[in-house]
C-alpha cells in the first residue's frame, strides 16, 4: 500500500463526468439510451448551438459548438433537447456528495468535474480500488458514467481522466510521461488553446514532449510567464493543492443570454436587461456579496463582441443599481446595429462580511430598517421561490436558463 501512498507526495483524482448533460437526460428517460442525443440552446428559436452530445451522436461527427443544422446534416436521426439546468444542478450536487463521502478534500471546478485528494484515504484501499468503487457507485446510484484520472498532482490527473472515455480509469505517474504524454500534440495539453498551440508551432514546439524539453527563454518570449508554467506542467510539475474553499474565490458574478432573433427593438432589449440584472442580483444575494464595478457585453449580428465596464466608488448589490449602470453603459456604447446577445456582470466582487462599510449614524439607521425588510423578503423567496412582492408578467420567460452557466452553486452539495 505504501507504494500507492508516498510519504511526501499526494494522490489526486480528477473526476470527469462523461457527456454530462446528455447522460443526465438518459438517466431521467432511459428510452434515450443508445440513441444519438444532443443538448442545444434554444433549438426552436434560433439555429441552436450544440452544448453536448451522446457518444452515439459523436460517432456520427456531431461536436460541441457545432450549429444544429450542421449536426442534423451529419446525423438526420439526431434527437435534440433544450438544456434543463435545474436537473443538471441536482445531478451535480448528488455526484459531489458521493465524492465527499470518501474525503473532505474535494474541489469542484465545474458542474461536471472536480478534484479529490485521497492521500489520507488509505484505509479505504489502494487508489485503483477506491476509483473503481467510486465509479461503480456513481453509475449504480445516479446512472451516470464518469472517467477518473489518478496522478500525483492536479494537472496530470486532469490529463489522465481524458485518456479513456467513457468509464475510464487511468493512472499517470511522472515516470509515464515520455510514453503516455509527450508524444501527444501540444494542442491536446490542458491549458493550451488553439491560438497558443499555433504560437508554439511557429517555434517548432509541436508535441508536449517538445514543450517539456523546450528552451524556457524562448517560451517566455513567445508566451510570457505562461511559457515557463506550461513547460513545468509538461514535465509533470504542478504544486497546486486540492482546495475545497476555492469554489468561494470569485471576482465577478454575471449572466448573459442570446436573443431569439437579432434585434434593435428597444423594448425587447430593455426587458432582457431587466431580466439579466435580476438574475445577477439573485446570485449576489445568494453569495452574500457586493461588487464595485459593472461590465456589459454586446454581441452583434455579425458575432462582433464588445465589453465595456465602469468602476464604482461604492459597492452595489441591488438590481436597481446594477440595471442603472448597465443601461448607462449600454446606451453609451451601442452602435444601433442588431444585437444577438447581451450580458451583465458585476465585477470586483467581495463577500459582504469582508466589506468594511463606513456608515454614519443616519445611514446606519436607514440600512438597519431596510435590512429587516430584505431579510423577510429573502425568507419568503426561499420558501416560495420568487420574490412574492414582485408581479412578473412573463415569469416563464424570465426563468429560462442563460447562455452562460455560473459556478456559484458548486458548494450546494455541502448543504
Amino acid at each position: 500500500m505504501s507504494q500507492w501512498y508516498p510519504k511526501k507526495g499526494r494522490v489526486i483524482f480528477h473526476i470527469d463526468m462523461n457527456c454530462f448533460y446528455a447522460s443526465v437526460e438518459m438517466a431521467y428517460d432511459p428510452t434515450l439510451k443508445g440513441k444519438p442525443l444532443a443538448i442545444a440552446g434554444n433549438p426552436e428559436e434560433r439555429k441552436g448551438i450544440i452544448v453536448t452530445s451522446s457518444y452515439e451522436a459523436r460517432a456520427k461527427g456531431v461536436k460541441t459548438t457545432m450549429t444544429l443544422w450542421q449536426a442534423r446534416k451529419l446525423c438526420p436521426s439526431l434527437i435534440v433537447m433544450r438544456p434543463n439546468f435545474e436537473r443538471y444542478r441536482t445531478a451535480s450536487k448528488e455526484m459531489f456528495k458521493i465524492l465527499a463521502e470518501i474525503t473532505p478534500f474535494v474541489q469542484p471546478v465545474s458542474i461536471d468535474e472536480g478534484y479529490m485528494d485521497i492521500t489520507e484515504s488509505g484505509h479505504l484501499g489502494n487508489p485503483l480500488e477506491i476509483a473503481e468503487n467510486l465509479q461503480t457507485k456513481i453509475k449504480n446510484e445516479l446512472d451516470l458514467p464518469c472517467s477518473i484520472g489518478i496522478a500525483p498532482n492536479k494537472f496530470l490527473a486532469k490529463m489522465a481522466s481524458d485518456m479513456k472515455k467513457p468509464l475510464g480509469i487511468t493512472v499517470l505517474r511522472k515516470r509515464d510521461l515520455p510514453q503516455k504524454l509527450w508524444p501527444l500534440p501540444v494542442g491536446d495539453m490542458y491549458g493550451i488553446g488553439e491560438k497558443t498551440a499555433n504560437k508554439l508551432n511557429t517555434i517548432e514546439v509541436n508535441t508536449i514532449g517538445d514543450l517539456a524539453n523546450g528552451d524556457v527563454y524562448q517560451l517566455k518570449r513567445v508566451l510570457g510567464i505562461n511559457g515557463e508554467r506550461l513547460k513545468n506542467r509538461a514535465n509533470g510539475i504542478d504544486p497546486r493543492q486540492v482546495d475545497p474553499e476555492a469554489v468561494h474565490e470569485f471576482k465577478s458574478i454575471g449572466s448573459s443570454q442570446t436573443l431569439p432573433l437579432d434585434t434593435t427593438d428597444e423594448n425587447e432589449i430593455r426587458n432582457l436587461m431587466g431580466q439579466l440584472a435580476d438574475s445577477v442580483e439573485r446570485r449576489m444575494k445568494r453569495k452574500r456579496a457586493a461588487g464595485r464595478g459593472v461590465q456589459i457585453m454586446i454581441r452583434y449580428h455579425d458575432r462582433k463582441t464588445i465589453t465595456r465596464s465602469k468602476k464604482l466608488q461604492s459597492y452595489i448589490e441591488n438590481k436597481e443599481d446594477i440595471l442603472y449602470i448597465s443601461n448607462e453603459l449600454f446606451h453609451k456604447h451601442w452602435n444601433m446595429e442588431p444585437i444577438r446577445l447581451l450580458g451583465i456582470t458585476v465585477q470586483d466582487v467581495e463577500v459582504k462580511e469582508n466589506i468594511a462599510q463606513q456608515l454614519d449614524l443616519f445611514t446606519y439607521e436607514k440600512e438597519a430598517e431596510k435590512e429587516k425588510l430584505y431579510t423577510a423578503i429573502d425568507e419568503l423567496t426561499s420558501k416560495y421561490g420568487k420574490n412574492p412582492f414582485m408581479q412578473l408578467k412573463d415569469e416563464d420567460k424570465a426563468n429560462q436558463p442563460r447562455t452562460s452557466f455560473q459556478k456559484d452553486f458548486l458548494d450546494d452539495y455541502k448543504k
